[in-house]
């Protein structure tokens, strides 16, 4: 397995239901940089996949979701790691696109871009849209209960053989003590 692909919102940072307008609100949580960075020096190529249907509601501009992850990047490079790709989508939910999650859009454009195969992979996420996204490529959907995945928990209908996580810190644990 080389390739890991990880939603952005309550994985890597602490999410809001009001959305992550701003750079200043974009606050890592405890342990998922150094977690991606441990699966950079295990030899894995780090996706990230996000929804971001604040720039569709007007709440921010494209300009202020680079600075985000601009942000994101630095810091992450600070663990002395990087992201491979990546992907966002700026579509509201109305909008009938093919790379909002659940569908697969952008877990199919990640796993082109970098020429790896998405049957098994593992696609870390915290929300029914991110897993359902995973199970329909043939990925491992695995559940963090950061952000809102308490909640994702507690409404079911996970897809068959999710794994669940406390948090991304986790993750990194399991799969590279295999």
């Amino acid at each position: 397995m080389s390739l890991i692909i990880l939603d952005r919102d309550g994985v890597v940072n602490r999410d809001s239901d009001l959305f992550v307008k701003s750079p200043e609100e974009w606050v890592p949580i405890a342990g998922s940089l150094e977690a991606i960075a441990r699966f950079k020096s295990a030899g894995f190529k780090v996706g990230i996949a996000t929804n971001q249907s604040g720039i569709a509601r007007g709440l921010f501009t494209l300009e202020t979701l680079m600075a985000i992850h601009e942000k994101f990047r630095r810091l992450l490079a600070q663990q002395g790691a990087s992201i491979d790709i990546l992907a966002f989508c700026p579509h509201g939910p109305d909008e009938g696109c093919v790379c909002r999650k659940p569908q697969p859009g952008m877990y199919l454009r990640i796993a082109e871009d970098l020429g790896e195969r998405l049957e098994g992979a593992p696609v870390v996420g915290d929300s029914l849209r991110d897993l359902q996204a995973a199970a329909v490529v043939g990925a491992q959907p695995m559940l963090v209960l950061t952000g809102k995945g308490q909640k994702t928990l507690r409404e079911g209908r996970l897809p068959a053989g999710t794994a669940i996580y406390p948090d991304l810190a986790s993750v990194a644990d399991a799969l590279l003590n295999q």
